[in-house]
């Protein structure tokens, strides 16, 4: 297997633009992976990267072996995940993405559950907030909040997931308290917004009775981690619009408030995406069966 390990090798190489990052992928010391990366060149006779002290980039050989690659190896996972389904004991890497809030409270607590059971699968989460490509950053699942983009995906829904307007004690008393959506927009209000590159949330959308009412909210400061948001909110410097399981505690113990609790944002979607490919492997299938139950259980007690 040691060919098949170098092709993983050069392809997380190439993927995430170092030989460190891409043996780190794979669980090897960088001194392993660039032996693997030599290893592959010794034996194709030709070089596959240029090198110099501070970069590492495939040349025009490399980057057309690379779609040869990467086939290869999707075609080797998709037999393997064929006849996995035949043995009684599931075994490999699970390349799992999340948000941060999602992944922290809601995946990564099951995920030492989950191996308990099934001893011979690895799970390797990678967190944030950002918009993952499951397919160019190698992963087979990625849990959201929210609504997906990527049609090509399957998509499983396993909860509805109500969100919340919510500031602290103090905001509210210096600020005051918006009681009709509309207030949300007022000059001293500084709503809390989560932003990065192609970020869907510029506008809040919440429920009315005579329909979906979408603000185009401003905040003096953003941020791309979710849990900033929530700590920026506690520390009363603005109005946060979370899902509410990420807030409960707060609101429980009244470190943050429920605003405009009539018109509350419109709920979000709690589930995963992966490629339909996977829908072959029972690893995938089983992790995201033992997810959606055991999330279930904790998200009803939130309201969810």
């Amino acid at each position: 297997m040691s060919y098949v390990e170098s092709l993983r090798v050069f392809v997380r190489v190439v993927e995430l633009g170092s030989i460190t990052s891409g043996g780190r992928d794979l669980r090897l010391t960088p001194a392993v992976a660039s032996k693997r990366v030599k290893e592959l060149e010794q034996h194709l006779g030709v070089r596959l990267f240029n090198r110099t002290t501070r970069s590492i980039t495939p040349t025009e050989v490399g980057r057309l072996f690379y779609d040869d690659a990467r086939q290869v190896l999707e075609a080797l996972d998709t037999a393997e995940a064929r006849v996995a389904s035949f043995s009684k004991s599931p075994h490999g890497a699970i390349r799992v993405t999340a948000p941060l809030g999602v992944g922290r409270r809601i995946v990564a607590p099951f995920v030492p559950d989950f191996t308990d059971l099934y001893p011979d699968i690895e799970v390797r989460m990678r967190l944030s907030d950002r918009r993952v490509d499951i397919l160019a950053d190698g992963q087979d699942l990625a849990f959201f909040v929210g609504a997906p983009q990527d049609s090509n995906m399957k998509l499983r829904k396993i909860a509805d997931c109500d969100r919340v307007l919510c500031a602290s004690p103090d905001y509210l008393a210096a600020f005051g308290t918006p009681h009709q959506p509309e207030d949300l927009l007022a000059r001293q209000h500084n709503c809390l917004l989560l932003r990065y590159p192609r970020s869907p949330e510029y506008f809040w959308t919440l429920t009315t009775a005579s329909g979906p009412l979408k603000l185009e909210v401003r905040g003096r400061f953003d941020a791309d981690d979710g849990d900033v948001l929530t700590d920026w909110a506690l520390a009363g410097k603005g109005i946060a619009n979370k899902p509410r399981f990420d807030v409960a505690p707060h609101l429980a113990s009244g470190a943050l408030v429920e605003i405009l609790p009539n018109t509350p944002p419109l709920p979000s979607i709690f589930g995963c995406v992966y490629p339909h490919k996977k829908l072959q492997d029972p690893k995938i299938r089983l992790f995201v069966e033992h997810i959606a139950a055991k999330s279930r259980a904790v998200l009803r007690p939130a309201g969810l």
